[in-house]
């Protein structure tokens, strides 16, 4: 029998063609494989478990870990890591609870993915619990508040520590700098016994991003004579550099930069392919997208993104099919920005055509494209599809319930929209500005005045949450609509602060709904045009009062006044889908010919 025949050599022999697989990306055929392994060990299950979650796969990784005969240590670790992973957070502390036997690198990854999740309290409470702590414990603790620009407490666990790596120093330094305060990181970063280009790209990073550009240049320079690996150093740090360019508008800078690296990376080109999106400069974009020598996912991935931004939708489509025609799988992220695309355009088709790839490609559910697909069908008008999404999610978090609150309010379905909320309360997910916000329109479309203010007095009573300016103008439009335009009028000037511009255009708004309010419209209006003397409706407003009244030598006056300061009403407009593109139709427009085609 050859030794590769040996029972024990073929199953490692298969174990390592398993984890091979898995890593390329062939999970089917590590999965066929392991089926067909006519023995198998712990070690072989946990290559298998493994390469279900490497590749998504958390239902049967799931499924394969209630089926293994015997477990270890790795075994549970990589299902936490995988639950915590995929947001199941909830899901992951319950199986930490119930392992049998710890090691340091479990209760790691129980912080990590506590972390991850944005439970840095509770993971705070893991870690204080640690039996035994090593530099990774540490390290990830102090990650997670710099992460969170929780300083104080990272320069606390930092002071603590007993041994710290380049990982430690050099996080503490990303820390200062995300914070604006370069000068501590720089003096952390000149204390540092030991530097990899890490630590001098996150420095040299920490200037540019600052806006200290010469600064930067003379790290930079610095680094180049000391570095040993010089390419490489060199395209890390003048990524850094042509970020913090392009993050003050100095894109010219960005790219001479870009042009003199010796080596550019994926990073290099994706960075100026944003840069340019990001001002508008959409050829130049296109110039260095076309001529870039490899272009994965995410710089596909960032060029939709700016043509969405650009409002450019129709060619991002475009775009996303020639990225699946070179054979590119698209990102997470693809989706997202397409699902917000269609909902902006409230283009239900292309929203139906990107779900339908998205389910062929798909074969686990992600949380943050469900919440873009609820938000997608609500925007476009489709709430029933929106809700069955929303009713079938296995998990959900805050932007899940505000999607679905904010979708029925659009839709002024104010029953529905409580429901959600209550439901949203019984889950013990506590509420934020956003969700207020859709509730409080809710019942402003639905006439529901003493609601309205049960809610909008909780906001902060009940829930510690400031009203922010669209909650009050939330209100003064629930006042309007029911017609108690006086009340809305003495909840403005009780307000605790200033009215600005928003304030007075919503009490403005408000004298629109009902007749007999000509006084407190002139008020408004005037103090609108004192904030905002360009503000058309303010004037088209006050034109009208003064016509009325038979005030006509003000209103002529406000009329030439109009005409001097170039102030018009923007006409409203409509659009709809038609042959792949949008048709617009302005209010005050003739009538297109091909209108009959189109309302046929």
């Amino acid at each position: 029998m050859s030794e590769r025949n040996h029972p024990k050599s073929l199953v490692v022999h298969l174990t390592s063609s398993i984890t091979k697989y898995s890593k390329r990306g062939f999970i089917d055929e590590a999965k066929a494989l392991f089926q067909l392994m006519p023995q198998r060990n712990v070690v072989s299950y946990n290559a298998m478990l493994s390469g279900f979650l490497q590749n998504g796969r958390l239902s049967e990784a799931r499924r394969l870990f209630e089926e293994m005969p015997e477990r270890n240590v790795v075994s549970w670790t990589a299902m936490i890591c995988g639950l915590a992973d995929a947001g199941r957070v909830c899901e992951a502390r319950k199986l930490f609870e119930e392992m049998p036997e710890r090691n340091v690198v479990s209760w790691n990854s129980m912080v990590v993915g506590l972390i991850r999740n944005g439970e840095l309290n509770e993971a705070r409470k893991v870690f204080n619990s640690m039996p035994i702590k090593n530099v990774i414990s540490w390290n990830a603790m102090i990650a997670g508040y710099v992460e969170c620009c929780m300083m104080g407490e990272a320069i606390v666990l930092f002071e603590e520590m007993e041994e710290r790596n380049v990982v430690t120093w050099t996080s503490m330094i990303s820390g200062y700098c995300r914070a604006g305060e370069v000068e501590e990181g720089y003096c952390l970063f000149r204390r540092m016994p030991r530097k990899n280009v890490v630590s001098w790209t996150a420095m040299i990073g920490g200037f540019a991003w600052n806006g200290f550009h010469k600064e930067s240049l003379l790290l930079f320079i610095e680094m180049k004579g000391i570095c040993d690996n010089g390419n490489n150093c060199n395209v890390q740090s003048c990524n850094s550099m042509i970020n913090g360019y392009i993050r003050f508008g100095r894109l010219e800078e960005a790219q001479n930069l870009f042009d003199t690296v010796p080596v550019r990376d994926e990073i290099s080109w994706t960075s100026m392919i944003d840069g340019y999106l990001s001002v508008g400069q959409v050829s130049n974009a296109y110039y260095l997208f076309h001529n870039m020598p490899d272009r994965d996912a995410v710089a596909w991935t960032a060029m939709i993104s700016g043509l969405v931004q650009n409002e450019l939708f129709v060619e991002a489509t475009y775009l996303f099919m020639e990225m699946r025609a070179h054979g590119v799988p698209p990102l997470n992220a693809t989706f997202s920005v397409l699902f917000g695309a269609a909902g902006a355009t409230a283009n239900i088709d292309l929203g139906r055509q990107i779900h339908c790839v998205l389910m062929k490609t798909e074969s686990e559910s992600d949380l943050i494209l469900e919440n873009c697909l609820i938000s997608m069908y609500a925007k476009c008008g489709v709430i029933d599809n929106a809700y069955n999404i929303f009713s079938n999610m296995v998990s959900r978090d805050l932007v899940s319930w505000n999607s679905m609150v904010m979708g029925f309010s659009h839709h002024g379905l104010a029953n529905e929209t409580l429901k959600v909320f209550e439901s949203m309360l019984e889950s013990g997910t506590h509420p934020n500005s956003v969700t207020f916000l859709g509730i409080l329109s809710a019942c402003s479309h639905a006439g529901l005045v003493s609601r309205g203010w049960e809610l909008f007095n909780a906001m902060f009573d009940v829930y510690k949450i400031q009203p922010g300016p669209e909650h009050y103008v939330s209100m003064i439009n629930l006042l309007g609509r029911a017609g108690k335009i006086k009340e809305a009028e003495e909840f403005v000037l009780r307000l605790p602060f200033e009215p600005d511009h928003r304030i007075w255009g919503a009490l403005l708004g408000a004298c629109g709904f009902c007749e007999g309010n000509a006084e407190i419209a002139e008020h408004a209006a005037k103090r609108l045009l004192e904030l905002d003397p360009l503000n058309a409706p303010a004037h088209v407003v006050l034109c009208n009062i003064y016509a009325a009244s038979g005030r006509h030598v003000e209103e002529h006056k406000l009329r030439m006044d109009m005409g001097l300061k170039g102030v018009r009403k923007v006409p409203g407009c409509s659009w709809l889908m038609r042959n792949g593109g949008i048709q617009m139709f302005l209010s005050g427009d003739k009538i297109p010919a091909q209108v009959a085609e189109i309302l046929l």
